[in-house]
């Protein structure tokens, strides 16, 4: 039985020790030669060696639990499929990437690409993942990843430019076009990188936050830097507006730290996209309300005056410059912030696109307002990507890619169990890979 297919960035748990996930895709004229591999990750997101990158010319993993079965081709198409062992998983590795890499064109020549995870003793379909794609040269579809103690299925769709080069690289592994050849089985090797570390020019008004601050700032400026790489648009600016939902669902978030840690990973974003490093912000529940903008110079007083859960009272009263959370409310009212934040870019107009970075945990019922606010908002210079902060319900966010009648596709979503656990790069890659394809569809189409 065919299983609905994922959209990017949903998941579900894999009850099944082992595991064949298949790359499949039409073969036709022109089509280039496709390849499917793994990567074996720990909790950093890297690998530890040459050996966690199993493809076709290193088809087995030393511990047994990956492997490279190689193609079958018949009249409905090509196959290329890999074997999982969960059971053998080393305990050091968290994830196992499910990617491929394009030889001889992009993966915008590869029709009907899709990415299957099955059950290997009964070959009942756990999930299907149907992708598309434009310029890239490597991909990786999705992934297999432990979350408290159980084994997930993600649906990913990240694609690289800079091809499986690129791709392996950002995990820790260099693939050179011409690799020495191993002196026992005459076939090439992968080698470590052996690239220094880039110099990050320090921003307006970093050098006044703490040493610890600083210097994650200045690593994870980098990793946004690599994430755009990996999308042909290094060097791109741009404005960055971040939302985050301070509904009642949300108080556990607020308290545990999870949401000043997540603005601080955004203010990475701003500090790389924007010329002064200045990010502006809402606060939204029933009611949106907007927040000072975010200096990076001020982030830690910032983080302690405006990180609060909805109807959060200070005990001594409010300063001048904090919004009164009881007046936000309670609720989920998602189409109210993004007509705010939509009268504000039409009233400060930008000479750069604008990039809405928009949390929830979920919620969401409103539906035909928001779907009428992203339709009209297809024709403005911003491209919202949505993150659902775990597993929930986000009524029309999980459909916005396929939703009729915009100008161009202006909205992006993925979800995540615990986004305390993503690494940054990954996050990074996540939050960036539709904006830059956003961005040229957007001059194609006169919105920008």
């Amino acid at each position: 039985m065919t299983s609905p297919s994922l959209s990017q960035g949903a998941n579900l748990p894999v009850e099944s020790t082992q595991v064949r996930a298949e790359l499949s895709w039409s073969a036709r004229a022109g089509v280039p030669d496709v390849d499917a591999s793994a990567l074996l990750l720990t909790d950093v997101g890297h690998v530890r060696g040459d050996a966690d990158f199993v493809f076709y010319n290193q088809a087995r993993h030393p511990s047994g639990a990956v492997a490279h079965l190689g193609r079958d081709v018949d009249a409905d198409g090509v196959v290329d499929a890999i074997a999982v062992d969960l059971a053998l998983v080393e305990e050091a590795v968290h994830r196992v990437l499910l990617c491929a890499s394009a030889d001889g064109g992009t993966f915008g020549q590869v029709p009907d690409l899709s990415l299957r995870v099955l059950d290997a003793a009964t070959a009942a379909e756990i999930a299907r993942f149907d992708m598309t794609a434009g310029i890239e040269t490597a991909f990786v579809g999705g992934e297999l990843y432990r979350h408290r103690g159980r084994w997930k299925f993600r649906a990913v769709g990240q694609g690289y430019a800079s091809g499986l080069a690129g791709l392996a690289a950002d995990f820790g592994i260099a693939v050179h076009d011409e690799p020495a050849a191993d002196p026992i089985t005459a076939q090439p090797v992968a080698t470590p990188p052996a690239t220094a570390p880039a110099v990050v020019p320090v921003g307006e008004g970093e050098e006044a936050l703490p040493a610890e601050m600083r210097e994650r700032l200045s690593l994870r400026k980098e990793q946004v830097a690599v994430s755009l790489r990996k999308q042909g648009a290094d060097g791109i600016a741009a404005r960055v507006i971040l939302v985050m939902d301070s509904s009642g669902s949300m108080d556990r978030l607020y308290s545990r730290g999870v949401v000043a840690d997540v603005v601080e990973r955004m203010a990475a974003v701003a500090a790389k996209l924007e010329d002064d490093g200045v990010m502006q912000a809402w606060t939204f529940a029933s009611h949106p309300a907007r927040l000072p903008d975010l200096r990076v110079g001020d982030m830690p007083e910032w983080l302690r005056l405006h990180v609060r859960p909805g109807m959060d009272e200070p005990e001594h009263g409010l300063l001048p410059s904090q919004v009164d959370m009881t007046a936000v409310g309670f609720g989920n009212e998602e189409h109210k912030v993004i007509a705010e934040v939509r009268a504000y870019l039409r009233d400060n107009p930008s000479a750069v696109p604008t990039l809405v970075l928009f949390f929830s945990d979920g919620g969401v019922y409103c539906d035909d307002q928001i779907k009428r606010e992203l339709k009209a908002a297809s024709k403005e210079p911003a491209f919202w990507q949505f993150v659902g902060l775990g597993d929930a319900d986000y009524g029309i966010l999980r459909r916005l890619d396929t939703m009729r009648g915009r100008r161009v596709d202006n909205v992006g979503f993925f979800a995540v169990d615990d986004i305390g656990e993503v690494p940054d790069q990954e996050l990074y890659d996540r939050l960036l890979s539709e904006f830059p394809k956003w961005i040229t569809a957007a001059r194609r189409k006169n919105v920008l």
